[in-house]
């Protein structure tokens, strides 16, 4: 299964936090057990999480490809984050309630706030102690109003009908946010965690999100991977209304694998655009292809931006659906504009010679452009692939039963898709229940929010 990292990566976080928190909290059941004991002890451990799943969202903001080998590629590590972000917003709604809606409830008449007793005799506070606490009132506020900002942006972020270029700059602005938050953390969290496990691993946590949230704030994401690019070559295929874009790369481009992606900057305002490359790499001919579908404004309008001499910024390479499984049998389903990367894998092959396991390609579509399919087939043909092209109108809906059929030994294979995550999700589940193990099944998760 595709996510079963970041699945167990974000279990294991959350179970660390929760550990760490009940290493540090002595009496995480407080009794007797009243609303206002347990909002106490809950607005602590709220608070904890939050920030621990929001700092560690902040770090995947950098897309470090260190992790790239254990979390499965930028793709599932952008799903990860995206569940953390979920996570954040969800813990950060019941600490908000607890911590703000109680007062509401005790001035509604609604609960009865208990009477404090005198601080304990010959408790002394040490400096920072007092210092953080005379901070309290403004740590509250500014919590309180970050808040309500924060949950709008992660809303906004999680609607996909929200334009991408405003996502784009808006979902910066979580950056700020977050550094709001971390005081909002540092002055609240019970003084006490700051000298057990749980303190020692947030303030570390934070600080690395600190410094994360700056370099966001300040366009360095990817900074040291991003090489200058001039296109020099388009293609238009409107029967299928692509664009293929050739661009020939500045010295300082490490290469690729078949498979990988790349963030694409046009225009500086609009921002970097991620797009699968559809080219193998060769050293002596430094370029690169993309093939875009005209799916919204931006990719509408590529024609027109990408102009031969047009200069480009290209980040990258990123991604892990390199096709190295070790299998002798697999099978490939490129989906509309999902055939990118099983093109670049083609021309890979072909100049190796052929290739290494015998493959069967369903490319399905809702389109015919025949100069695009001359061009598959004259790729498949060249790289030993057997290919299965599939016009919904003509041939019917792809799905798992015509692939068995027409790949026999299915069982001994691997899968590899590309295409829409929904025909993707059928197509695991339909292989699976037929006793394709997940380990088999390879997704792209091609969704950057």
């Amino acid at each position: 299964m595709p996510t079963h990292r970041i699945r167990h990566a974000l279990v294991a976080l959350l179970a660390a936090l929760t550990l760490l928190w009940l290493l540090a909290e002595p009496s995480p059941w407080p009794q007797p057990l009243t609303w206002f004991s347990f909002r106490a002890v809950f607005v602590q451990y709220s608070g904890v999480i939050a920030i621990g799943v929001m700092s560690v969202a902040m770090l995947l903001a950098l897309r470090p490809r260190r992790l790239e080998p254990h979390l499965d590629g930028l793709d599932k590590m952008y799903r990860l984050h995206k569940w953390l972000g979920i996570a954040a917003l969800s813990t950060s709604v019941l600490h908000w309630w607890f911590a703000k809606g109680t007062k509401w409830m005790v001035g509604w008449g609604w609960l009865e706030r208990p009477v404090r007793g005198p601080r304990p005799a010959g408790v002394e506070r040490s400096y920072l102690e007092a210092l953080l606490g005379s901070q309290r009132g403004l740590a509250e506020t500014v919590g309180e109003w970050v808040f309500y900002a924060a949950a709008i942006l992660m809303i906004l972020a999680l609607v996909k009908r929200f334009p991408y270029h405003l996502f784009a700059k808006t979902h910066k602005w979580l950056a700020a946010a977050y550094l709001a938050l971390v005081f909002h953390s540092v002055v609240l969290e019970k003084f006490s965690y700051w000298t057990q496990p749980v303190g020692v691993i947030l303030a570390l946590l934070m600080a690395g999100g600190t410094v994360a949230a700056v370099l966001v704030l300040a366009g360095r994401v990817g900074a040291r991977r991003k090489v200058r690019g001039t296109v020099v070559e388009t293609r238009r295929y409107p029967g299928v209304d692509s664009l293929e874009t050739v661009i020939e790369m500045a010295p300082g481009w490490p290469g690729h694998a078949a498979g990988q992606f790349a963030f694409v900057t046009v225009d500086a305002k609009d921002g970097a655009h991620p797009y699968t490359i559809a080219s193998a790499w060769d050293a002596q001919s430094p370029r690169l292809s993309f093939i875009t579908k005209a799916l919204g404004d931006h990719t509408r309008a590529l024609p027109e931006l990408l102009r031969p001499g047009r200069a480009v910024t290209v980040e990258g390479p990123y991604g892990r659906f390199d096709f190295e499984d070790g299998r002798a049998r697999q099978i490939w389903v490129g989906a509309g504009i999902g055939i990118t990367p099983f093109v670049a894998r083609m021309q890979q092959l072909a100049r190796r010679g052929g290739p290494h396991a015998q493959v069967d390609l369903f490319h399905a579509t809702t389109q015919r452009d025949e100069a695009a399919l001359a061009r598959l087939r004259a790729d498949a043909e060249a790289a030993g692939i057997r290919l299965h092209v599939l016009v919904d109108a003509e041939d019917g809906r792809l799905d798992g039963e015509r692939i068995r059929r027409l790949v026999p030994d299915w069982a001994q294979a691997s899968l590899w898709f590309c295409g829409p995550g929904g025909f993707g999700r059928t197509l695991r589940a339909d292989f699976a229940a037929r006793g394709l193990p997940a380990r088999a099944f390879h997704q792209e998760l091609f969704q950057m929010r």
